[in-house]
C-alpha cells in the first residue's frame, strides 16, 4: 500500500512539474513577450499622460494664484520682446495697460542702443603671435 501511495505522490509531482514548466515556457515564448512588453509600453503611455494633465493642472492653477496677488485680472499688458532694428525702419510699442492698473506702473522700455549696430563700426584689432613653433601644415 505504501507504494502504491509513493507512487501515486510520484505521479501528481511530476504532472504538477510539467505544467509549471510548460508555464515558463509560454511565457518566455516571443508572442507572449512582445504582449508582456506592449501592455507595459501602453500603460506607461498613460502613465505620462496622466503626469502631463496633473502638471498643466497644477501649472493653470499657480498662474490664477499670481494673477490673484498681482491684480492682473482683466488688463492686457503685451510688451513685445526686443528685436534688432535696422536704420529707418520705426519701432512700435504695444497697448499699455489701463490707467491704474498695477501694470501701468511699469516702466518704459529702453530703446537706446548702447551697443554698435555693425561689424563696421567696431574696430579689430589682430591677435598677438604666440611664440613656439609653427605648424608643420604651415610650412
Amino acid at each position: 500500500m505504501a507504494r502504491i501511495f509513493w507512487m501515486a505522490v510520484g505521479a501528481g509531482a511530476a504532472v504538477w512539474a510539467m505544467n509549471k514548466a510548460n508555464g515558463a515556457v509560454q511565457k518566455l515564448t516571443p508572442d507572449s513577450l512582445s504582449g508582456t512588453a506592449a501592455r507595459g509600453a501602453l500603460h506607461l503611455g498613460d502613465l505620462a499622460k496622466q503626469f502631463a494633465q496633473d502638471v498643466r493642472a497644477g501649472m493653470a492653477e499657480r498662474e490664477e494664484q499670481l494673477k490673484d496677488d498681482l491684480g492682473l485680472h482683466g488688463t492686457a499688458v503685451v510688451e513685445p520682446r526686443q528685436r534688432r532694428v535696422t536704420r529707418g525702419e520705426p519701432q512700435y510699442r504695444a497697448i499699455s495697460a489701463a490707467p491704474g492698473s498695477p501694470a501701468a506702473a511699469l516702466p518704459p522700455a529702453r530703446s537706446a542702443r548702447t551697443t554698435p549696430r555693425t561689424t563696421e563700426e567696431t574696430p579689430r584689432r589682430a591677435l598677438p603671435q604666440r611664440g613656439g613653433t609653427p605648424n608643420r601644415k604651415d610650412q
